[in-house]
C-alpha cells in the first residue's frame, strides 16, 4: 500500500492563481497601512486557497507484476545450414530455464519462419506483432537468436528495452554463391542473348581459388561444364533453341566445406519468341480471295511477306512464253532453290501447274517441308483437275488427293469431333454463328488429321506433320467470304494465325504437348492430347522420389491437376513420351543470397539501447540485471531491466481540508483580526 498526496481544485488553476494573487495583494496592503490583524488575515487567506486547491490524501494497493522477456527464434531456411539449427535450439532451452528461475520474470518465446514466397526472414515484423500483444512498461528485454540475415530492417519498432542479439554460425563458416544479374523474361528464337553472371565467396573462404567449374542445361538436357573465374562478372551468349519456355539451369558444384549449395543453382526461364514470321505466298490466278490472303498477311506487323500473282488467264493461249510474261521477273530459282529455307510458311493460293515451277523446284519444297519447313494449300477448282499441284512432286507431302470432283453449293463449315480436341480449331468459337461457304474441292485424306469438315461431312482442313515439317490442306478457295462478312462471317483471321503458329511449332498450340505453369511453390500441369485418355504424369522434384499425379480432363483433348512442390528447383515431368520440365520458385532464393552468419545489419538497433550482441559459439551468455539506461551487456553476460510495474486493485482518497474545518478556522482567523485591530 502507497499513499501520497495529489490536489483536485474545485476551480479551474488559472481562476485559483488569480484568487490567491488578489488575496495577497490584501494582506500586502494591509500590512504597509500597518494594520496589526494582517498576519491573522493572511492565515486565513491560506486556508481558503487551501481548500480551493483541494488537497487529498489518496492511498492504492498495489499489487507488482512480473517482467516480460521476449525471445526471438529465427527458424527461417539460412538457419537450417549448419549447425545452426542445435545452436539455437540449446540455447533457446537454456536460456528459457534461465529466465524462468528469476523472480518475478515471464518469458515469451517467438518462433520466426520464412515469409510467404520470396520474402526472406521478416524478424523485425515478428518482434512488432509480439510487442503489440505485450504492455511496454513490462517489457524488461528482448533477445534474439539468430544469423543475423533479415530482410525487413526498415520495420524496426520503437523498442521499449535493450535488444541482445545471439549470433549462430561459425566464424570458419565460408560460402560459394552463384548470381545471375542478368536475364531477360524475352529472347528471340535463334539470336544470342547475352546473361551476366558470376560466381562469389564469402565468409573464411580457402586461400588459392581463382576458377569454378559451371553447368549449363537447357530444358533439362545433357548440362555442359565450363571454368569460371571467380569474383568477376562472365557475359555468357545464349541462343533459345525454340519458341515458348526455356529452362536454363546454371549450376556450380559443391566444394568442399561450402556452407551449402542450396545458392549454387540459378534456374532462369525465358520465353523464346519469334522475330518476324516469314511468308511467301504464291497465287495462282487473281480471285477475290487472293487479296483477302495479302490483307490478312499484311495487317499482321510481324509478318515479312512476299507474295507473286500469276496473271495470265488459262484460257488464254498466245504462244507467249510464260518466261516474258512478267514485267518484273519471277525470282523462282531465288526464291525456290537459294533462299527456300529463309521462308517460315509457303503458301499456295489456287495455284496449278503452268510450267512457271518447274518439278524440280516443286520437289525442292517437299524436302523443305520434310526439313521442317510449313506448306499452307487452300485448294481452288484447278486442285480437282489434271493440272493439279497434286501431280507433282508436292503429293508426296499432301495429305489428301483429289476426287477430281468440284462442289458448288452452300454449306457451313464446322469442327469436326477431332478438330474440337485439336488446339488450332478448338477456340474458334461457337461453329454455329459462321456463315456458309458457297464451294469446296472433294478430296480423299491419305493422312494427318480432319479438323473440319464441309458438304456432307467431307474434309475441309487437314493438318499433318511430315518427318520434320508440316502441311495443312484448306479444300476450298471461299473463306474470303468470312472476311467479307457473308452472313455474318467467321473468324478467319483467327484461323489463319492459329494455323501460321501451329505450323511453326509453337508450344501452346501441339496438339501433343505436356507443361506445367508456375505460381510459387505449386504447378498447373497440363497434358494436351487428341486421344480419349492418357496415363499419370510421373512428377520428379529435385530432393527425394518421384510420385505419379492423376490429371482430369477439364475440356476435350485438355488434362490438368494441381501439384505443390516441397521444394525450390528443377522438377522433371514425364507422360509416356512426352517430357517437360519446370523450375519452381525464385532463380535465386532470398534467404540464400547471404549465408555467412553476421549482426552488421542489427548493429544500429542494438546499439541504440545498449544492448549486447555475441556468438553462441563463444558459449551461452549469463543473465544479469541492470538499471534503465546503463549498459546492458558485457563480456560474456546481457542484462535485463527490471520494469517495477504494477496493478492498483483499490484506491482511497481523503481531503487533507474537509469544508467544516476551513470554515471554522478561517472565520477564527478572520475573527480574531478585527478584534485585534479594534482593540487598538
Amino acid at each position: 500500500m502507497t499513499g501520497t498526496i495529489i490536489f483536485d481544485p474545485l476551480i479551474p488553476w488559472v481562476a485559483l492563481i488569480a484568487v490567491a494573487t488578489v488575496a495577497l495583494a490584501t494582506v500586502l496592503l494591509a500590512g504597509l497601512r500597518g494594520l496589526s490583524g494582517w498576519g491573522l488575515r493572511a492565515l486565513a487567506g491560506a486556508m481558503i486557497i487551501g481548500a480551493l486547491a483541494g488537497p487529498v490524501y489518496q492511498q492504492e494497493d498495489r499489487a507488482p507484476l512480473t517482467d516480460i522477456v521476449v525471445m526471438l527464434e529465427d527458424a527461417s531456411a539460412s538457419q537450417s545450414l549448419g549447425d545452426r539449427p542445435d545452436q539455437t535450439e540449446t540455447a533457446a532451452a537454456e536460456l528459457a530455464q534461465r529466465i524462468e528461475a528469476r523472480s518475478n520474470t515471464e518469458l515469451r518465446r517467438v518462433r520466426v519462419a520464412d515469409g510467404e514466397g520470396d520474402a526472406g526472414t521478416l524478424l523485425m515484423t515478428a518482434l512488432s506483432e509480439a510487442l503489440a500483444e505485450e504492455p511496454r512498461a513490462r517489457i524488461a528485454g528482448i533477445i534474439a537468436l539468430t544469423d543475423g540475415r533479415l530482410h525487413d530492417i526498415e520495420r524496426t519498432p520503437d523498442l521499449p528495452a535493450p535488444l541482445h542479439v545471439l549470433l549462430t554460425g561459425r566464424e570458419a563458416d565460408w560460402d560459394r554463391r552463384l548470381i545471375v544479374r542478368n536475364a531477360p523474361a524475352f529472347a528471340i528464337i535463334g539470336e544470342p542473348v547475352t546473361l551476366t553472371l558470376s560466381i562469389e565467396d564469402s565468409g573464411a573462404s580457402p586461400p588459392g581459388a581463382t576458377t569454378a567449374p559451371l553447368d549449363i542445361s537447357v530444358d533439362g538436357g545433357e548440362p555442359q561444364r565450363i571454368d569460371v573465374p571467380i569474383g568477376q562478372e562472365l557475359e555468357l551468349p545464349v541462343t533459345l533453341p525454340h519458341g515458348g519456355r526455356n529452362v536454363i539451369q546454371f549450376t556450380v558444384p559443391k566444394a568442399d566445406g561450402e556452407l551449402t549449395d542450396r545458392n549454387n543453382t540459378a534456374l532462369i526461364q525465358m520465353n523464346g519468341v519469334r522475330d518476324r514470321l516469314r511468308v511467301l505466298l504464291v497465287s495462282g490466278e487473281p480471285h477475290q480471295g487472293g487479296r483477302t490472303w495479302r490483307n490478312l498477311l499484311k495487317s499482321d506487323s510481324s509478318v515479312d511477306l512476299v507474295h507473286f500473282t500469276i496473271l495470265r488467264p488459262p484460257e488464254k493461249q498466245d504462244g507467249v512464253p510464260v518466261n516474258e510474261l512478267s514485267l518484273i521477273a519471277f525470282p523462282t530459282r531465288e526464291l525456290f532453290l537459294e533462299k527456300i529455307d529463309d521462308f517460315d510458311l509457303i503458301i499456295f493460293d489456287r495455284y496449278k501447274r503452268r510450267g512457271i515451277l518447274p518439278a524440280i523446284y516443286l520437289d525442292n519444297v517437299a524436302n523443305y517441308v520434310r526439313n521442317g519447313g510449313a506448306v499452307l494449300v487452300a485448294a481452288g477448282p484447278d486442285f480437282a483437275t489434271a493440272d493439279s499441284i497434286y501431280r507433282s512432286p508436292l503429293a508426296s507431302v499432301l495429305p489428301a488427293e483429289p476426287s477430281a470432283r468440284v462442289i458448288e453449293e452452300r454449306f457451313r463449315p464446322t469442327v469436326t469431333d477431332l478438330g474440337g480436341r485439336h488446339p488450332v480449331t478448338s477456340e474458334l468459337g461457337r461453329p454455329d454463328n459462321w456463315g456458309a461457304w458457297l464451294r469446296q474441292i472433294d478430296v480423299v485424306p491419305q493422312t494427318g488429321d480432319v479438323v473440319m469438315s464441309g458438304s456432307d461431312d467431307r474434309p475441309l482442313l487437314i493438318l499433318d506433320r511430315v518427318e520434320e515439317g508440316r502441311v495443312a490442306l484448306l479444300a476450298s478457295d471461299h473463306a474470303w467470304l468470312w472476311s467479307r462478312g457473308y452472313e455474318g462471317g467467321g473468324p478467319q483471321l483467327e484461323l489463319l494465325r492459329r494455323l501460321a503458329h501451329w505450323m511453326m511449332k509453337e508450344p501452346e498450340l501441339e496438339e501433343e504437348a505436356l507443361w506445367a505453369e508456375a505460381t510459387g511453390q505449386t504447378m498447373r500441369i497440363i497434358r494436351r492430347t487428341l486421344d480419349e485418355a492418357i496415363g499419370p504424369v510421373t512428377v520428379t522434384p529435385p530432393v527425394g522420389d518421384s510420385v505419379e499425379i492423376e490429371l482430369e480432363e477439364i475440356s476435350p483433348g485438355r488434362f490438368e491437376a494441381l501439384y505443390s512442390g516441397p521444394e525450390i528447383g528443377l522438377y522433371r515431368l514425364v507422360e509416356g513420351e512426352h517430357e517437360a520440365v519446370i523450375g519452381l520458385g525464385p532463380a535465386a532464393p532470398r534467404e540464400f543470397e547471404e549465408t555467412i552468419a553476421s549482426a552488421d545489419l542489427l548493429q544500429p538497433v542494438v546499439a541504440s539501447l545498449r544492448g549486447g550482441m555475441l556468438r553462441l559459439e563463444d558459449g551461452l551468455p549469463t543473465l544479469r540485471t541492470v538499471r534503465e539506461g546503463r549498459p546492458a551487456a558485457g563480456r560474456g553476460w546481457i542484462g535485463l531491466t527490471p520494469r517495477g510495474a504494477y496493478e492498483t486493485s483499490d484506491v482511497t482518497q481523503i481531503p487533507l481540508l474537509p469544508a467544516w474545518l476551513v470554515l471554522l478556522l478561517a472565520s477564527g482567523f478572520i475573527l480574531a483580526g478585527w478584534l485585534r485591530e479594534g482593540r487598538r
